[in-house]
């Protein structure tokens, strides 16, 4: 039997942290959804500012990243390219960019979603979050 990794919550607080300091560093208004590897909700921050629909479409986002194992924009662009039909794909609503997925090792330990401003706006907070557990 193998050893799985998780995110703790201290994971989760530290990585809402960097990319709450990122938001603000910037003046972005924007919601932060993280969730663990099955694309279940860990935390949600809707900063002072952020539209009330960010707050459906960032764990959206996170989840498409997390359930995918990759940025929520390699959705985007296969829909972009024309494949239209991946809109009828079962249970992944989060078909923008900026999501995503926190990986360790290869594995998939779950993803960060943003909604509120451009979208690769939106990743770089993601990426900032990401980046303060130094995997």
């Amino acid at each position: 039997m193998k050893t799985k990794m998780f995110l703790e919550m201290s994971d989760v607080k530290q990585i809402a942290a960097a990319a709450e300091a990122e938001a603000l560093r910037n003046q972005w208004a924007v919601t932060i959804a993280i969730v663990d590897d099955g694309g279940h909700l860990l935390w949600l921050q809707r900063l002072d500012g952020a539209p009330a629909l960010t707050a459906h479409i960032a764990p959206a986002k996170a989840h498409t990243a997390a359930l995918g194992r990759r940025e929520s924009k390699a959705y985007e662009d296969i829909v972009n390219g024309g494949r239209t039909a991946f809109l009828s794909v079962p249970a992944v609503d989060g078909l923008l960019e900026g999501a995503v997925p926190i990986l360790k090792d290869g594995l998939c330990l779950g993803a960060v979603g943003v909604s509120g401003v451009k979208s690769s706006e939106d990743a770089q907070i993601a990426r900032a979050g990401i980046a303060a557990l130094a995997l």
